[in-house]
């Protein structure tokens, strides 16, 4: 156990240096000149003209059904050059994971996708991808982005500016894959906090201007995360979409894709397109196979736009295969047994994977995280039941909950003592660390936690000593996970909730229900947790901007349909609002550093996420002979997860 305390304390570190980096350095707005133009970061020209390709690929172009290399790939000074980490790779092999089934997309998903910008390695601004380079003006007002010539879709088609303004006039604006416009869109005037959509247009095959109202600092952070893929292949949609083809042969069209109706066919064809092999893509891997299947296929992209500095069409592996699994515990006992070479895991499966390393011949690696927690509930804040809506958004009731569970037997027990036994919060290193706020409400303390309970009114008890409403009526905590990976945990929670007289129903459901129940604001209580480099950069978990994640349920609601739909916010949670409008409408990084930590203020004052025990690091395992993997990094929902060790230079060593 001292070992583990050891190796957490090093991760901590790590971690804290990593973020402190992210918060020393400016973003990438421009601060004096009239425009400021950033040249491609991972774009350097490749030291040959001699493009080389996968064998899979050559003997395709020597049968005459594919078109040689040179022709297949921009023009070669817009040609992308990915820096491989280790070494020159070399080509063959499959990526084998685990996942869920189609609705475990993001799987696939993340470690797949091309944005038009990244971030950086230490998350401390972006750099171009699908993008060649930028402009921006001095009041981050108008942004130039410039695109790479002669870039194909995995079908051979063009790939230009046409694809990005479709995509912003015929399916982002008119709301077709089923999401509002991002908020990435919209400048806020600082004085009057009026929000104004920002116009995008296009200036030649490869160039497109967006133009805000007001100043918008972040911009290009934000559509990193809210957007990343800020386009569509136009002339697969334009087949499909019902503005183009009419209702009534979408309708057709969606039926024999197995859809039900239009509405869920253009979310799966819009937004999680990466899983139809029908859908040209940007990826290094493109689907192969009916989602459905047992395994998922996803292979190489003959026109990929990426090379290694020697000129190697990337990827270097042949193929992603993911094995669909029932159990969660099918992970481990598969990455034991060797069906899978590249995975992660939660820090709950550290003893047991890390035991095993050399007899399975793969290594552990701890990525940091952004959690704020390992081990936490949220509690819907706008859940309809009108009792337990009263009792979730009484800071009483959420000290009591609190202060009702030893966290010292949740870390010893849930994470093997690495997660410490504290309060959901900030971690330190990160934008908006408050110091003290990991002691709040983690002593433990009965006395206080039924005092609490007992003033608001929760004093009536049914035949087995539960409390009740305190107009009579059951009370029931009712608890519901997408999986059994929590299981441990919230046996725990429900022992120490029942000794103070709350009574506890834990629930688990498949992904897909969950999501459903999510998104229909049906979830009381989840254990999902927030985890965010910077609230300037992903508001998201901590802004009611849109339904997201369970605390803050149908407030996001509301904000998205702009008053027509959900709960109206108020008090601290409307306030929330009103500083994201002025982070919104900084002008500069000091004033969005000012109004982030108001929000993260507000947070700590209420505690919407309780957390029992502290952050754990994402255990990264891979086969001894995948190679270009980092030891370390960042594992974030915002950089992509394990996509920000940019896979397509993973490759097996033979």
């Amino acid at each position: 156990m001292k070992t583990n305390r050891m190796f957490l304390g090093m991760m901590l570190m790590v971690f804290a240096i990593v973020f402190a980096a992210c918060e020393s350095e400016s973003e990438s707005s421009p601060k004096a000149s009239s425009a400021v133009t950033t040249a491609p970061i991972a774009s350097s020209q490749a030291k040959t003209d001699a493009f080389k390709e996968a064998p899979m690929l050559t003997k395709l172009v020597s049968a005459g059904t594919l078109k040689p290399v040179a022709e297949r790939m921009p023009v070669k000074e817009d040609i992308m050059v990915e820096k491989v980490l280790d070494e020159i790779g070399k080509y063959g092999g499959d990526w084998k994971m685990p996942w869920g089934g189609p609705n475990d997309r993001w799987a696939v998903g993340q470690p797949t996708e091309e944005a038009l910008f990244r971030f950086n390695k230490d998350g401390s601004t972006v750099e171009p991808n699908v993008a060649k380079s930028y402009e921006v003006n001095k009041d981050s007002t108008e942004f130039t982005i410039h695109l790479r010539k002669g870039m194909k879709w995995s079908d051979g088609e063009p790939f230009t500016a046409d694809d990005v303004l479709f995509y912003w006039e015929h399916m982002l604006t008119k709301e077709t894959f089923g999401k509002k416009i991002y908020d990435a869109y919209y400048s806020v005037d600082p004085v009057t906090g009026e929000k104004a959509l920002a116009k995008v247009t296009k200036v030649d095959d490869y160039t497109f201007k967006v133009v805000h109202k007001y100043p918008s600092v972040q911009f290009l952070e934000r559509v990193a995360i809210d957007n990343k893929w800020f386009f569509a292949p136009a002339h697969f949609q334009k087949t499909i979409l019902p503005e183009f083809v009419g209702q009534e042969k979408a309708l057709e069209i969606a039926k024999k894709w197995g859809f039900e109706d239009v509405k869920s066919f253009l979310v799966a064809t819009g937004y999680y397109y990466w899983v139809n092999p029908q859908i040209p893509t940007l990826r290094a891997w493109v689907a192969k196979n009916d989602p459905n299947s047992d395994q998922f296929i996803m292979e190489r992209n003959p026109y990929y736009w990426k090379t290694d500095k020697d000129g190697n069409q990337l990827p270097y592996m042949d193929r992603i295969v993911a094995t669909k699994v029932q159990d969660p515990a099918q992970r481990v006992l598969g990455a034991l047994a060797g069906d899978y070479n590249l995975l992660d895991f939660d820090f709950k499966d550290f003893t047991v994977l890390k035991e095993n390393e050399k007899k399975a011949g793969f290594r552990v690696l701890p990525w940091t995280t952004p959690t704020w927690s390992s081990a936490g509930l949220q509690f819907n804040q706008t859940i309809p039941d009108p009792n337990l809506r009263k009792l979730f958004q009484d800071i009483r009731f959420r000290e009591a909950v609190s202060v009702a569970v030893d966290r010292k037997e949740i870390s010893e027990i849930v994470t093997n003592g690495l997660g410490a036994p504290q309060q959901a919060s900030v971690p330190e290193g990160l934008t908006g660390y408050q110091q003290g706020w990991a002691d709040q409400w983690s002593k433990f303390d009965q006395s206080r936690a039924n005092q609490l309970l007992d003033e608001l009114g929760l004093t009536k008890r049914d035949k087995n000593n539960f409390r009740l409403n305190a107009d009579g009526s059951d009370l029931t905590i009712t608890i519901i996970e997408p999986n059994t990976n929590t299981a441990t945990f919230l046996e725990l929670i429900k022992k120490y909730y029942e000794q103070v007289g709350l009574k506890v129903d834990l629930k688990v459901v498949d992904l897909g229900t969950h999501n459903d129940l999510k998104y229909a604001n049906k979830i009381p209580v989840t254990t999902e947790n927030i985890s965010l480099v910077n609230v300037a950069f992903r508001p998201d978990t901590l802004v009611p901007l849109r339904v997201l994640t369970p605390w803050l349920g149908n407030y996001g609601l509301y904000t998205s349909s702009n008053g027509k739909d959900g709960v109206k916010p108020e008090g601290d949670v409307a306030l929330i609002l009103d500083y994201w409008n002025k982070v919104k409408s900084s002008t500069s990084k000091e004033e969005i550093t000012k109004w982030s930590n108001e929000i993260i203020k507000l947070h700590q004052k209420n505690q919407w996420l309780i957390g029992y025990a502290g952050p754990t690091p994402k255990l990264i395992v891979a086969s001894n002979k995948i190679a270009n993997v980092p030891k370390e990094l960042v594992y974030a929902d915002e950089f992509r997860s394990i996509g920000h060790a940019h896979p397509s230079q993973f490759f097996i060593k033979q």
